[in-house]
């Protein structure tokens, strides 16, 4: 039946004979005749054919119901069209009996089908042949039904679009009934109602959806007189709410591309009666009609997706189509006059423009980049109020839940892996590639920046994609924001200001499955040590990050800035050293509650913390930087040299000047100045230099009046002259200052000459200087002096004199010196005075000297030092009140003592173990702790020797960890038998093999009930080298050895 329609559909549609024809109206005339010849044909046929009859009641049928067939006319087109719209419904009733009853047909039994079958074809199915036949049908029907009666500047004129459009404008007779406004009604209504079939609806919306909506269009909107409206208001109704049904069944992009069409382009400026006015531009009703219908599909889900792509998709990536990509950001970014208000509109359309930059295509990804890229920035701009609400709001939401996260709302996961990815690309997008800085862009990127930094250094740690962006977002932001906002930036990521807007405390970034990363909630560590170790890693990894981004400006000041920031900062702090050691000093704790004195530590603590991560940065950037990026102009350079001066001159009015008597600050001092002294022996020294060192004049000035040194005095004064002068005044020693610089031996050498030199132009004792602390390759020569001499000067109140004569005397002793083993009783007596003064430098160089003493004489030494740690100082001229601090310190020579040993430690250790094994049962946990640390290092030396003496010190130590209180005692007990194990090593199954079990539950007991965590992880480390000697010993090496047996 279909084939038999079809074939109708055909007569009536065939193309015209052999007739030509040079003019326009023989065209006319020929095609005049064709329509009523075809229609005579089919007629013709319908009546007599027999193969047609169901065709032609079919048709009856229509006819039938159709009110608006108006029978013969004189109007052949109308006529024509008529008969075609009859034979389309007529095909468009018979396939939807037909697909019904297909639908309700059961399905073939199994026996009947394979795997291998394809499923039946519906029978609304048509061939290649049978649509195109359908197709000319619909096209005779849209121009010689549609088109012809659409208003001026509604759709596409016939006559612009072919040469035949133009033949059928004038064959169209407008005058003759129905009007031409009925005939445009029932012609779109007929096409509605073919199009409720899916497989027709494709024929009809993919080539004449324009020319239907611009007939919907016009017989629902254009505005008419009272007395001359064509169709009646329920008419018009039916056309709107069919134009609103049809616009929302169809793929959004054809409709938007189609608006747009119907919209027109700009009010043309030509002559009244000019033709191509008339035709460019459409009616300001169908205009703003237009406007409304897109700006509704703007407003839609997906529609700004719908609005791109319908402007986008024929592009090629030429330059048209970035103009294009312009344009629609634009438009994007402008409120539409339609909207009821702007919050409504932006709050449906900025949640749908970061969807755009989510696209794999390469191609679309590009274009759709591109608009949503320029209309957020437009936004931003234009309106940055709403852009902050309904744009970068949402955009950055991912990371503001990183800073935002709780662990009660989010017991595992707080941000997925992809929700992180696509927000640090999105921002990459925006921001990077975007590349236009703005306040509201500045400022929304400024608050989630320690974000992107910790998840920076987290991907610094693994492979991600995310390293790559988070590290141009971070470039970005550095270099195009102010200075001041970047230095903020930079002291709060470097630690050197509170922590804000960073990752929430209970949470922290795991690598992801798909190489991103993802927000999770952090556990619970219950190791203090292990939880600090990660915390203080962190943080320097942080630092060491940080520089790796300032490596990365190569052409940018804001290294060497914050480098200056940094100086002056720690110049500032000196100087006010001495007034914080006086607050300190003027403090009465007495008068105070508990919660000043906590408050005032915990202020100290804080302090002393700042001034340790302002020197890590420093260091830091020393090392990673090279200088010409932390100096590159001018003004770096002598801002640099401006807070060395200044750390220089503080202090330098009074006794306790840090940098006075210092050589390593006289050193850097002199090259600092030698660098100025470089700058100023340039040929060519500009105005704007001479201006930017007159910063140096005040620092410059104090040196030369009250440094000590004289060199410097001369120094600062002649730069000081040079610089006030512009060059003018230039004495001869600035060359050589400046030669000097590289060279700082050479500069500290001419610095003692000269000071030498004048040392009668400066008061003595006006600039006391106190020696630097002896090394091994800078003492002095022995032989220089008798043995009486450094005794005596080893007696001198100064306490850098006193400890170089010990540490001569201890090196005389080392050697063997005649005159020290002569008196050797007055060396010991000497050392063992000094071993109770007060300075580290005096009583560490003497517990050096008995350590040498001890192990070059151990049999007279190591009995009057046992003595002395068993019962405290045997001298005379000891102080009672001092004898703990001598107890501990005879215990540290002790243990030198037992490390010198070597292989003579079973013989000499003897006595050595059993003052130990008695000292742990002193009643002071201090000296208790100290015999388990010397019986510890002294245990794992003796190897078989201590067999026989394997039980006592199993009691002792199994009972110390029983009952031990303190819990330094009991951590000492643990570390014993851990150096034990580690000293044997394979001995060990064969020395301690009656108490190696009893040391074993000794062990498992502390893991399981000590509440001390370091007690514990010194056990886990014994067990750990225990466990290791037994699997050597159960399991042995296998070794391929050749063995040579003599039989007998």
């Amino acid at each position: 039946m279909t084939s038999e329609i079809l074939s109708a559909i055909n007569i009536l549609t065939q193309p015209l004979g052999a007739a030509e024809a040079s003019a326009q109206t023989s065209q006319q005339e020929a095609l005049h005749a064709a329509l009523g010849a075809n229609r005579s044909v089919l007629l013709e046929r319908l009546r007599s054919d027999g193969s047609l009859q169901r065709v032609a009641r079919l048709r009856d049928e229509a006819k039938g119901e159709a009110d608006w067939y108006g029978g013969e006319t004189d109007d052949v087109t109308w006529s024509f069209v008529q008969e075609c719209l009859l034979l389309l419904l007529a095909l468009t009733r018979h396939l939807t009996e037909e697909l019904k009853l297909f639908q309700e047909a059961p399905p073939p039994s199994g026996s009947l089908r394979t795997p291998e079958m394809a499923p039946p074809l519906p029978p609304d199915v048509l061939s290649v042949s049978q649509q195109k036949t359908v197709g000319a049908a619909l096209q005779f029907v849209v121009s010689l039904g549609v088109c012809p009666y659409l208003s001026a500047g509604v759709g596409v004129p016939l006559g612009r679009r072919s040469a035949f459009g133009a033949v059928v404008e004038k064959l169209i007779q407008r005058e003759t009934s129905p009007p031409a406004g009925r005939r445009l009604l029932t012609t779109t209504r007929v096409l509605l109602q073919v199009a409720e079939l899916a497989t027709l609806a494709t024929l009809v919306f993919s080539r004449h959806l324009g020319d239907v909506m611009a007939a919907l269009c016009q017989l629902g909107y254009e505005p008419h007189r009272e007395d001359r409206r064509p169709l009646s208001t329920e008419e018009c109704r039916w056309c709107k709410e069919a134009l609103r049904n049809l616009l929302g069944k169809v793929y959004q992009p054809i409709v938007v591309k189609e608006l747009l069409v119907l919209q027109g382009g700009p009010k043309q400026s030509g002559p009244a009666g000019s033709s191509r006015a008339a035709l460019g531009s459409a009616p300001a009703w169908l205009r703003r009609l237009c406007g409304q219908l897109l700006s509704e599909r703007l407003m839609q889900p997906s529609g700004v997706q719908a609005v791109v792509r319908a402007i986008l998709e024929a592009g090629t990536g030429g330059d048209s189509d970035w103009r294009k990509c312009d344009a629609v950001a634009r438009i994007l970014a402008a409120c539409p006059q339609q909207s009821a208000s702007a919050d409504g509109y932006f709050r449906l359309v900025c949640p749908q423009i970061p969807d755009l930059l989510h696209f794999r295509d390469k191609l679309t990804a590009q274009q759709f980049q591109r608009v949503a890229t320029r209309a957020a920035l437009s936004m931003v701009q234009e309106r940055p109020a709403f852009a902050q609400q309904y744009l970068l709001a949402p955009l950055l939401a991912p990371l503001h839940r990183c800073i935002t996260a709780s662990a009660e709302e989010h017991l595992h996961v707080a941000v997925e892996e992809l929700d992180l990815t696509r927000c640090v690309e999105d921002v990459y997008k925006i921001w990077v590639v975007g590349n236009s800085p703005s306040p509201t862009l500045l400022a929304a990127l400024q608050d989630v920046l320690p974000v992107i930094f910790t998840l920076f250094c987290f991907t610094k740690q693994s492979v991600s994609h995310l390293r790559a962006p988070c590290q141009e977002i971070l470039l970005w932001f550095l270099k195009l924001s102010e200075t001041s906002a970047a230095l903020s930036l930079l002291r709060q990521l470097s630690g050197l200001r509170e922590r804000r807007n960073d990752v929430a405390a209970e949470f922290h970034f795991t690598a992801g499955g798909d190489g991103g990363v993802r927000l999770v909630c952090r556990q619970t560590c219950s190791d203090e040590d292990e939880e600090l170790y990660k915390k203080l890693s962190g943080e320097q990894w942080r630092l060491k990050c940080l520089v790796q981004l300032l490596a990365q400006l190569t052409n940018s000041d804001l290294a060497g800035d914050f480098f200056l920031d940094l100086l002056q900062e720690l110049t500032g702090w000196a100087a006010a050293l001495d007034e914080e050691l006086k607050d300190e000093e003027e403090v009465d704790v007495a008068a105070m509650t508990l919660l000043e004195v906590e408050q005032q530590l915990l202020g100290g603590a804080e302090r002393r913390a700042e001034k340790l991560t302002l020197l890590q940065a420093l260091a830091v950037m020393v090392e990673s930087l090279e200088q010409e990026q932390l100096l590159r102009k001018t003004s770096q350079v002598v801002d640099f040299m401006v807070s060395l001066l200044q750390r220089a001159c503080v202090g330098l009015d009074g006794a306790s000047a840090p940098g006075v008597g210092n050589p390593v600050e006289s050193q850097t001092l002199s090259m600092g100045m030698g660098l100025v002294a470089t700058l100023l022996s340039a040929p060519q020294i500009s105005a704007q230099d001479y201006s930017c060192m007159s910063k140096l004049l005040r620092p410059l000035e104090a040196l030369s009046q009250q440094h000590p040194d004289v060199v410097v005095q001369v120094l600062a004064s002649n730069l000081r002259a040079v610089i006030a002068t512009h060059g003018a005044c230039r004495p001869e020693s600035l060359a050589d200052a400046a030669r000097c610089r590289g060279n700082p031996g050479e500069t500290t050498e001419n610095s003692k000459a000269k000071s030498e030199g004048r040392s009668q132009q400066t008061p003595a004792g006006r600039f006391p200087q106190r020696p630097s602390p002896p090394s091994s390759s800078g003492d002095p020569d022995p032989s220089n002096k008798p043995l009486s001499d450094w005794l005596l000067e080893a007696c001198d109140p100064d306490v850098p004199t006193r400890a170089v004569a010990l540490r001569v005397v201890t090196r005389m002793v080392q050697r063997r010196h005649p005159e020290a083993v002569q008196a050797q009783q007055k060396v010991l007596t000497l050392f063992l005075e000094n071993l109770e003064h007060e300075d580290s430098f005096v009583y560490l160089s003497a517990i050096q000297g008995l350590a040498v003493l001890a192990d070059s004489y151990p049999g007279q030494i190591l009995e009057r030092l046992l003595q002395d740690f068993q019962r405290g100082p045997s001298l005379p001229s000891s102080k009672q009140e001092r004898s703990l601090e001598t107890r501990l310190k005879v215990g540290e020579v002790l243990m030198r003592a037992s490390r010198a040993m070597g292989e003579l430690a079973p013989h000499l250790g003897r006595p050595l173990l059993s003052v130990f094994l008695q000292g742990t049962r002193d009643p002071d946990q201090s000296v208790r702790a100290s015999s388990l640390s010397n019986l510890g290092e002294l245990c794992q030396r003796l190897d078989y020797s201590l067999g026989p003496l394997a039980q006592e010190l199993s009691s002792c130590l199994t009972a110390l960890i029983k009952t031990e209180r303190e819990a330094e005692v009991r951590r000492a007990t643990v570390h014993v038998i851990a150096q034990l194990l580690r000293g044997l090593s394979d001995k060990t199954t064969q020395v301690l093999s009656d108490v190696l079990l009893d040391l074993y539950r000794a062990l498992k007991l502390v893991v399981r009930s000590d509440p001390d965590p370091a007690a514990v992880l010194h056990a886990q480390l014994a067990l750990e080298e225990l466990d290791h000697v037994m699997r050597r010993f159960v399991f042995p090496e296998q070794k391929l050895e050749k063995k040579i047996v003599v039989l007998p």
